[in-house]
């Protein structure tokens, strides 16, 4: 894989982070979702050391790599939770954010190509049951907020709302998921009680998340059965 002209230090128009990290993108991303740290990010990247060498690519495999953002070096970890599907970034991550010395690594600074291809939520930690500073409807629903929205409109059961969102079952598996894709618009009052009543609880730009008991959910007419757990971000409302 040919080094990119720019390999040997970042040039005068990246970005640079508190860090040390730069970056400049190379190709515009789709939508506004990013990994955290607990997330699996599917990627394509090639890496070089500041002389040129390319030392590792999914190109030299023929198919991406899948990993958890928490679980490689650090400047891989900040650096791809800057991206959405879709972007193209270049990062210069100094070397103690990357191997740091580390015997058998690359060393130095080192430079890296990544396309952001498809970013998978990891279960929230507590998918089991609501914990204790949960708040709880009296309909069953349980509920906490993850980030604060904008305004003070909520939307009503007539509402046709946007959304993104993920939903697991209580084991931890993800059964539905609109991240990597596009977000998911509907009429608040078609869809299962629970959404109904909590996607009313919340403010454009706020993300939620709900414990919503079988009753709420799909009865176990159908799969998927028992207490379901959904982490919603409102987008708009109409």
């Amino acid at each position: 894989m040919p080094a990119p002209p720019d390999v040997d230090k970042p040039p005068a128009d990246a970005t640079k982070t508190t860090s040390g990290l730069s970056f400049k993108i190379l190709q515009p991303g789709k939508g506004t979702i990013k990994a955290d740290a607990d997330d699996f990010v599917t990627v394509h990247y090639s890496g070089w050391t500041t002389d040129g060498k390319n030392f590792d690519s999914t190109s030299w495999r023929s198919a991406p790599s899948t990993f958890p953002v928490n679980r490689v070096i650090k400047g891989w970890g900040e650096g791809v939770q800057l991206m959405t599907v879709g972007e193209k970034r270049r990062f210069w991550i100094p070397q103690d954010i990357a191997y740091n010395g580390a015997p058998g690594r690359p060393v130095g600074m080192l430079v890296f190509d990544v396309e952001m291809l498809e970013i998978d939520p990891s279960p929230p930690p507590d998918v089991a049951a609501p914990p204790a500073e949960a708040l709880k409807h009296k309909s069953g629903l349980s509920y906490k907020s993850l980030r604060p929205g904008k305004g003070t409109e909520h939307p009503k059961r007539s509402s046709q709302v946007t959304v993104n969102y993920t939903g697991w079952t209580t084991d931890g598996k993800m059964f539905d998921s609109s991240i990597g894709k596009a977000p998911a618009t509907f009429g608040l009052g078609d869809v299962i009680e629970g959404w109904t009543e909590g996607v009313q609880l919340m403010v454009v730009g706020e993300k939620m998340r709900f414990w919503i008991p079988e009753r709420l959910a799909y009865k176990g007419e159908r799969p998927p059965r028992g207490m379901l757990v959904f982490d919603v971000e409102l987008i708009s409302i109409r």
